[in-house]
């Protein structure tokens, strides 16, 4: 209770100070600037310039970067930040594009009938992450291991006692919690980590697979294949490696649920009652008596691609950090395709990119300076698995230790004002404290993520800063538009998921409504304002995986 008065006492000294400054007419050196006013006509501005065909999709290493990077230094400069990187606005990131070329085959061979062939983007994808030239799996056994996961700490192994070096596993998506919505098996309904794509095809090459292939379905995956589709073919981007990747496995790939259907019944298995097998602990992995062959070429090139810092130094504690961060990448544009093949990217991410820079002209504009430092971070390759955050979360700007916490912008509100804010991962933190305040002084309400299965939490750039002990939120648009209700978002919501995430449609429409978003912004400049302007240092709450590194690493400060 103490926490939430402090909390609230600090909203109402941060509403005076505003108040104050917005009303005055003196002339004095602090007044001499109103305050800016974010827009919705300002945001539409960004979002349309950088969902743009001249962008050509914003895919790092491409003119499109050019384009973005110096959009957002000439944007940072303008709104009177300097450069977080002594002086420099950039940041370089250096990352290996590994390409497919070409149309790969598979070919299952064993088991009854002929061989399968699978076809490459109708029946399965697959690339490699190691920086080689040729890939090759030549008849490797093939094993359904289950979920793939290994978490000793839930008495999980669906590797246990099994050697899967140099063969193929299969693997299901998501985790036994969501398939069987059993709260006590894993976190229930709400994906872990271990339901998502990367850990399970880190897991198999910490195992020694050959290749790994993950079997695609809707529900859990959260995405059709249209996504994948488009996600995992063109240029995959990484990061640069000391052995080039030689630890992972030699292929990884995605397989549609009706190719699975006929790879089981080849290998004359019941596809369904095994997957309700590995839904139950103790589920022993199942040689599948079959063999598995793949191989192409892979285009590698090196690319310096580039986070975009600046900052505004804390008048009186300029040692200690806030973080605002969007990622300004989106997955750029595919020749293949016929007609319209550029991946605009306007709600994912041109909105929170410039969400970013509105954030910027506010507080660099602010009559009372901000107490503490405040950091805008523009990161690239978060579409390419968060390689910027993560970049950036392993060579910091700003000590993390000195980092109070952070919100991250992923996707704003393109559909008008709602009474409520959605935060993926409420409960994680004391940060939830401080946005729920705010809201509250605004006639919002915070609410839960409405599909925690689809891991939101782990997809986005928050996630780096996070895993190393940061304090970050990620709030999301409400559901609860004021005037039309609930059902329409709904509908706006499913409209986007089903035909433009990740697809060329995601571009912007002049019937978007971005009040919405600027009342959001609003919110979250409220919110850091609170953590800015005190000297008080939220954490993880009990439970969470993250507290036990916040507090080692705050124990010396």
């Amino acid at each position: 209770m103490k926490k939430l008065v402090t909390v609230a006492s600090l909203m109402l000294a941060l509403g005076a100070c505003e108040d104050k400054a917005t009303t005055t007419s003196d002339t004095t050196e602090n007044t001499a600037q109103a305050p800016y006013a974010m827009t919705a006509d300002a945001l539409a501005e960004h979002v349309k310039t950088l969902a743009s065909d001249e962008f050509g999709g914003r895919a790092p290493g491409s003119p499109g970067e050019e384009l973005t990077v110096r959009y957002l230094e000439a944007a940072f400069k303008e709104a009177g930040l300097k450069g977080a990187n002594d002086g420099s606005f950039i940041q370089e990131v250096p990352l290996v594009s590994i390409e497919t070329q070409g149309t790969p085959a598979m070919q299952i061979s064993g088991g009854t009938g002929d061989s399968l062939d699978l076809a490459y983007r109708t029946d399965q994808v697959t690339w490699t992450r190691r920086e080689q030239n040729d890939t090759e799996v030549h008849e490797s056994d093939m094993v359904f291991v289950g979920y793939g996961i290994n978490a000793p700490e839930r008495g999980w192994n669906d590797y246990e006692g099994l050697d899967v070096k140099g063969k193929t596993v299969v693997i299901l998506v998501n985790d036994p919690g969501f398939a069987t919505q059993d709260p006590a098996l894993f976190e229930g309904n709400t994906m872990t980590y271990y339901g998502r794509w990367d850990y399970k095809f880190d897991e198999a090459a910490r195992q020694g697979a050959a290749a790994a292939l993950i079997i695609h379905d809707t529900k859990p995956a959260a995405y059709g294949w249209g996504t994948v589709d488009s996600s995992w073919t063109g240029p995959q981007f990484g990061m640069v490696r000391a052995d080039k990747g030689a630890s992972l496995s030699e292929l990884e790939g995605w397989i549609t649920t009706e190719s699975a259907d006929k790879l089981f019944a080849k290998a004359g298995l019941d596809r369904a009652a095994l997957s309700a097998a590995a839904m139950q602990p103790g589920f022993k992995a199942v040689p599948m008596g079959l063999k598995f062959s793949g191989g192409f070429r892979s285009e590698i090139k090196h690319v310096q691609s580039r986070n975009v810092a600046g900052m505004i130094e804390g008048s009186e504690r300029p040692d200690e950090y806030f973080i605002y961060m969007a990622h300004w990448d989106h997955i750029g544009t595919d020749p293949t395709v016929e007609g319209d093949g550029i991946y605009n990217g306007a709600l994912d991410n041109a909105t929170g990119t410039g969400g970013l820079i509105e954030l910027a002209r506010a507080y660099a504009s602010a009559a009372n300076p901000p107490k503490r430092s405040v950091l805008f971070l523009a990161v690239t390759a978060e579409e390419q698995g968060l390689l910027g955050s993560a970049y950036y979360a392993a060579n910091p700007l700003a000590p993390l230790e000195k980092t109070v916490g952070g919100i991250n912008m992923d996707g704003l509100n393109y559909y008008g004002p709602t009474h409520d804010v959605t935060v993926v991962g409420l409960g994680n933190s004391e940060l939830d404290d401080y946005l729920k305040s705010a809201a509250d002084a605004r006639s919002r309400v915070l609410v839960a993520d409405q599909e925690p299965e689809k891991g939101y939490f782990y997809r986005s750039d928050h996630f780096e800063l996070s895993k190393r002990g940061v304090p970050m939120l990620y709030p999301n648009s409400g559901y609860d538009h004021i005037e039309r209700g609930r059902a329409y978002v709904e509908g706006l919501v499913a409209e986007f998921l089903a035909n433009r995430y990740h697809q060329p449609g995601d571009e912007y429409q002049d019937s978007w409504d971005l009040t919405g978003a600027i009342k959001d912004l609003e919110l979250y400049y409220d919110t850091g304002r609170l953590l800015i302007d005190s000297d008080i240092w939220p954490n993880w709450r009990e439970g969470s995986e993250f507290k036990a590194l916040r507090d080692e690493q705050r124990s010396g400060q």
